[in-house]
């Protein structure tokens, strides 16, 4: 049985008075920041959501800048009222969302941007997410969009000519994750301190650099005078995607072709050049390839389009108080 807005309020001010609500020395680690019709938002959600949504705790937060902390909390807690309400409406409506249909989205994603399990789980990981969040998540916008379809019927409508402009417009992020093979000749000085002895290494790695833009062969000198990882091995170092390099790295490699090779580089141990050996994808795909996911793109922004004036109307007709 569902309590009036007035007894649960009452309720949890009671529990406020329990142990575990309070610090030793008096300091609040509870309390009620919302209330939104019958329901509350506590300060220990809002600390959890801002903790998820941005990484720092509210004190580090607030440590690095006050002025943003505050407009951050509030951006925040206007995302739980909302989603207090929209949680009502899913239980009053009894929208549930099984598991089926969980796995079934996530497959479709998979197969609309031809992704991997792997990949899936790499672009999850990027965000900062688990694969369990990521369902929670998953489970959460499947609601948005069942309540979307009760509460507005006109059917979401994405013409071609809509996908295809669309398209043009973002080509560049329909293109595959680029990976690169990588080899390197990699000089170290027995004393990093000794200056006379760094000035001897690059003077080294700039008499190698010499040789290798005069025809010689990268591996040969590798193996003869690398004393890097992969040495015996002609330098090799293995496969790397290049958004996962240091930025620097990234921007030198982006530009240099299959079998070319950096200019000497300068590092607080040593001289490095690297070679690219190989570069696999970076080709966009074309439209036939990713219209599928293109549309779910465009029917997504539908979707928050439609979503957030219909939360919004809701609010208006809501009981809701922020206590501060």
């Amino acid at each position: 049985m569902n309590c009036p807005r007035s007894m649960r309020i009452l309720l949890f001010l009671a529990m406020l008075a329990l142990p575990g609500f309070h610090h030793a020395s008096g300091e609040t680690l509870n309390r009620v920041v919302a209330i939104v019709n019958d329901d509350l938002v506590t300060l220990y959600e809002l600390n959890k959501k801002i903790k998820e949504l941005t990484g720092r705790t509210p004190v580090e937060l607030r440590s690095q800048n006050e002025d943003q902390y505050y407009e951050v909390r509030g951006k925040i807690l206007e995302l739980l009222i909302d989603d207090k309400i929209k949680q009502a409406k899913v239980l009053e409506m009894g929208i549930e969302v099984s598991q089926k249909k969980i796995d079934d989205a996530i497959e479709k994603i998979k197969s609309d941007n031809k992704w991997t399990q792997e990949d899936l789980v790499s672009r999850i990981q990027k965000e900062g997410l688990s694969l369990e969040k990521y369902k929670e998540n998953m489970r959460e916008e499947l609601e948005r969009i069942e309540l979307i379809n009760y509460e507005v019927r006109s059917r979401i409508l994405i013409r071609e000519e809509t996908m295809t402009q669309y398209y043009e417009e973002h080509k560049n992020s329909f293109s595959g994750e680029v990976k690169v093979h990588l080899a390197s000749i990699f000089l170290l000085p027995k004393n990093p301190e000794d200056k006379k002895e760094s000035l001897e290494i690059e003077k080294k790695g700039g008499d190698i650099l010499a040789r290798l833009k005069g025809g010689e062969d990268f591996k040969d000198l590798a193996r003869k005078f690398s004393q890097g990882p992969g040495a015996e091995d002609g330098g090799y170092l293995g496969v790397f995607q290049l958004d996962e390099l240091n930025p620097g790295l990234k921007k030198i490699l982006e530009v240099i072709p299959e079998g070319g090779f950096t200019d000497l580089i300068i590092m607080p141990k040593g001289v490095q050049i690297i070679m690219v050996v190989k570069k696999e994808g970076g080709k966009a795909k074309s439209f036939e390839d990713v219209q599928d996911a293109i549309y779910g793109i465009l029917y997504q922004e539908e979707i928050d389009k439609r979503y957030n004036a219909w939360i919004q109307e809701l609010r208006e007709r809501s009981y809701t108080k922020i206590i501060f």
